[in-house]
C-alpha cells in the first residue's frame, strides 16, 4: 500500500468498533455505499457480507472499492481507503463473520444468520487513501 506510516498511524480504528462505508460500483456506474463491519490482516481490508447481497453482486462484476473508516471516539479522524477487491473467498467466512460478532456486538455467534445464507469474504488490497486527525 502506499505510505504504510501513514496507514500505520491509522491501524487502531481496525482495533475498535469503527464501521467502514463501503462504496461499490452499480451496473450502470452510480455508487452504492452500505455501512460494514471491518478488519484489516496487515496486507488486505476484509469486508464480510452474504452471498447474492447488493454489494456482493457489485464487488463480483467490478472490483473498484472505497472505504471510510471513521474513529467512533473522534468523528473528524478518519482513513479512506480506495483499492480493489483482491480475493473473494467462502473461506473462514463463517468463522469471521463470528470474530466480528465478538468486536461489534460483545456476542460469541453472529446472531443475524438467516436460513441457507452463505458468508463471504472479501480481501480488499489498499492502492490509495485520505486521511485526516
Amino acid at each position: 500500500m502506499p505510505n504504510d506510516a501513514t496507514l500505520q498511524k491509522y491501524q487502531d480504528l481496525f482495533q475498535k468498533k469503527a464501521f467502514a462505508n463501503l462504496a461499490t460500483l452499480m451496473p450502470d456506474g452510480r455508487p452504492q455505499v452500505t455501512p460494514v463491519w471491518c478488519d484489516y490482516d496487515g496486507k488486505y481490508v476484509i469486508v464480510n457480507s452474504a452471498r447474492g447481497r447488493r454489494k456482493d453482486r457489485n464487488m463480483r462484476r467490478d472490483p473498484r472499492v472505497a472505504l471510510a473508516v471513521v474513529d467512533p471516539d473522534n468523528p473528524y479522524r478518519y482513513i479512506e481507503i480506495r483499492g480493489q477487491v483482491a480475493e473473494i473467498t467462502e473461506q473462514g467466512a463463517e468463522e469471521h463473520i463470528d470474530r466480528m460478532a465478538k468486536k461489534y456486538l460483545g456476542l460469541d455467534k453472529y446472531p443475524n444468520r438467516a436460513p441457507g445464507e452463505v458468508r463471504v469474504l472479501y480481501k480488499i488490497r489498499p492502492e490509495g487513501f485520505s486521511s485526516m486527525g
